[in-house]
C-alpha cells in the first residue's frame, strides 16, 4: 500500500506581491537575526547590521538610538562572556523596535554570585539604559529560553522615542 497522498499538489503556496518600487517593506516584516563572534569587533557588525536593516525599512530616524543600544548590548554580552558566539535579535512589534542578545553566560545558583553578575550586568550597561531612558522605552536581562542557555538581554525602543532622541 502507498504512502503517497491520493490528492497530489496541485500548486505552490502563492507569494505575497513584491512592494511597489520606491515602497518600504511592511514593518512587521521586520525580523532579522544574526550570529556573531563574541569578539572585540562585535559591537561594530551589530551597529552596521542594524542601521543597515533600519535604513532596508526606512526607519532611518531610529537608527541613532537603536545603533547605540546594539553595540551597547553586544559589548556588554561580549565583555561578560568573551569568545563566544553572540545572536543579536532585531524585530518590529506594537510600534517599538526591539533588540535582543543572547549570550552563554549561565545564571548562577549562588545568591552571592548572582547578584554580583548581575551588577557587572548592569553597570556595563548603564549607557545604554540612558539611551533606552531618554526615548522612554524599556530593557531587562535574565535566562534565556533558548537551548543551551546563558542570558538574554532586551531593550525596546517605541518608535516615536527612537525618532526623537539627539533631536531628530
Amino acid at each position: 500500500m502507498s504512502s503517497w497522498p491520493t490528492h497530489p499538489f496541485t500548486a505552490c503556496p502563492v507569494s505575497p506581491p513584491e512592494p511597489a518600487a520606491g515602497e518600504p517593506p511592511a514593518l512587521d516584516t521586520l525580523m532579522c537575526s544574526l550570529t556573531i563572534p563574541g569578539e572585540p569587533l562585535s559591537a561594530r557588525i551589530a551597529r552596521g547590521a542594524v542601521g543597515s536593516v533600519l535604513h532596508a525599512y526606512r526607519l532611518d530616524p531610529l537608527a541613532p538610538a537603536a545603533v547605540q543600544v546594539a553595540g551597547e548590548l553586544v559589548a556588554a554580552a561580549w565583555h561578560l562572556d568573551p569568545g563566544r558566539s553572540l545572536y543579536l535579535s532585531v524585530r518590529y512589534r506594537d510600534d517599538s523596535l526591539r533588540l535582543s542578545v543572547y549570550d552563554g553566560h549561565a545564571p548562577h545558583a549562588h545568591p552571592r554570585l548572582a547578584a554580583h553578575c548581575e551588577a557587572r550586568r548592569r553597570a556595563a550597561l548603564r549607557l545604554m539604559g540612558a539611551v533606552v531612558r531618554a526615548c522612554d522605552g524599556a530593557w531587562g536581562f535574565g535566562e534565556s529560553r533558548e537551548p543551551g542557555g546563558g542570558t538574554r538581554t532586551w531593550a525596546s525602543l517605541p518608535r516615536s522615542g527612537a525618532a526623537a532622541y539627539l533631536g531628530g
